[in-house]
């Protein structure tokens, strides 16, 4: 056993002095020296923030939630379903649950701002993309909790439900849902609490929301107007957080 932990001890630090020679063998370190005088240069420059362009960004502020908000039912709509052909309880065969699961996968491995990028070239540029993307990258997410909260439904009801002779849909209905509503809730909650974040940054691959505006202050290098756009996302964050943890809170 100790022998073991030894090895294991070994082998991480091997692995940390690998990746640490790689690292550092293509890293710049004059840069990185110089990298806390820049970072003053730059917050003087962004100081103070130019609170007159506030206004300019009300609108792409308001596009970042309806894109978080659209894209969090879109998700809850096509998971919903996936769920229930995930879970072992209410999947209809093996084979089904494993290419659903492979979906569920498939779509959350895949970062938002990738599927940003593929939307953007497919569909042009705009919220549709956006919205598209956050939906996208929420599915697998929204999909492997509910297909978990599906499974741990007690069964005791379900059966009864079942024993009346009642079709597989009604069994869903009245059965499965109604235990399920805290647990859906919750999950799109959540879920739209991380997505008002993710919005934020589609805007620079061109998928719309306030990273239009941050994307192209910062391209323009106008420094005291990206100190405003990041105060208005510091802001919404803030605001999300606690409209989403009160709403939890009253669910709870």
């Amino acid at each position: 056993m100790r022998i073991g932990r030894a090895l294991a001890w070994v082998a991480l630090a091997l692995v940390l002095s690998v990746a640490w020679a790689y690292v550092s063998h293509r890293t710049t370190w004059s840069f990185v020296r110089d990298a806390p005088a820049q970072g003053r240069d730059l917050a003087a420059r962004a100081w103070p923030p130019d609170l007159a362009y506030a206004a300019e960004i009300a609108r792409p502020l308001a596009d970042t939630i309806h894109m978080a908000t659209l894209g969090t039912i879109l998700a809850m709509a096509i998971a919903s379903p996936l769920a229930m052909l995930a879970a072992r309880n209410t999947t209809p065969h093996p084979l089904v649950r494993r290419a659903t699961i492979l979906v569920l996968v498939a779509t959350r491995s895949v970062n938002s701002l990738i599927w940003a990028l593929i939307l953007v070239a497919v569909l042009g540029p705009g919220l549709a993309a956006g919205i598209l993307a956050i939906a996208l990258r929420s599915i697998g997410f929204v999909g492997k909790l509910l297909s978990e909260a599906v499974e741990e439904t007690d069964p005791r009801p379900i059966e009864a439900i079942a024993a009346t002779g009642a079709r597989r849909l009604q069994v869903m209905w009245f059965g499965f849902l109604p235990r399920l509503a805290p647990a859906v809730g919750g999950v799109a909650l959540f879920r739209w609490d991380i997505n008002v974040r993710e919005a934020t940054i589609l805007g620079l691959v061109g998928a719309g929301g306030i990273g239009l505006p941050l994307d192209a202050c910062v391209q323009s290098l106008a420094w005291s107007r990206v100190a405003t756009i990041l105060l208005a996302i510091l802001a919404l964050v803030l605001a999300g957080e606690t409209a989403s943890a009160r709403i939890r809170k009253r669910l709870a």
